[in-house]
């Protein structure tokens, strides 16, 4: 789908929010891709990242998929606007297995308060892209609140 965003400044504003969030520096979140309806954000493999099995835990994975969402949706709304979650799904399809964690999400429909977006998140290993984890998520746009 093709969105227009509302503030011409987005980007600048998604990067400042996402260099405020320290859990996403904490794990070592990159914010690689933004576009109006769209978000990408990376995370490399590091071993306090991971469950017994040495993959990606999934807590990490549903932080991936609701933060890129989160951003994804974010890019749409009015410049005096924050952004909460309401309410996501992550179906879990395979181990988070490699040295990247890749969340890709899509606006699926923007609203005039809620907005539904999807994430895909993949796990990178040796150059092949594995799809680890598929999610929904809602989220609420609060209106004249600024995202500080």
């Amino acid at each position: 789908m093709n969105f227009t965003a509302q503030d011409p400044d987005f980007e600048q504003r998604i990067k400042d929010s996402f260099a405020r969030q320290t859990f996403m520096d904490f794990i070592g979140a990159k914010l690689i891709k933004i576009q109006p309806g769209y978000c990408e954000i990376h995370v490399p493999y590091r071993k306090e990242l991971t469950q017994q099995h040495g993959f990606f835990h999934a807590g990490v994975v549903g932080t991936l998929a609701d933060n890129s969402a989160g951003y994804a949706a974010y890019t749409l709304m009015a410049a005096d606007s924050s952004i909460l979650t309401v309410e996501y799904k992550v179906n879990l399809i395979a181990p988070g297995d490699g040295e990247l964690l890749i969340a890709r999400s899509s606006v699926l429909k923007y609203g005039k308060t809620l907005t539904i977006c999807r994430t895909d998140v993949f796990a990178r290993k040796k150059g092949i892209e594995k799809l680890c984890a598929a999610a929904q998520i809602t989220l609420i746009e609060l209106k004249n609140k600024k995202d500080e």
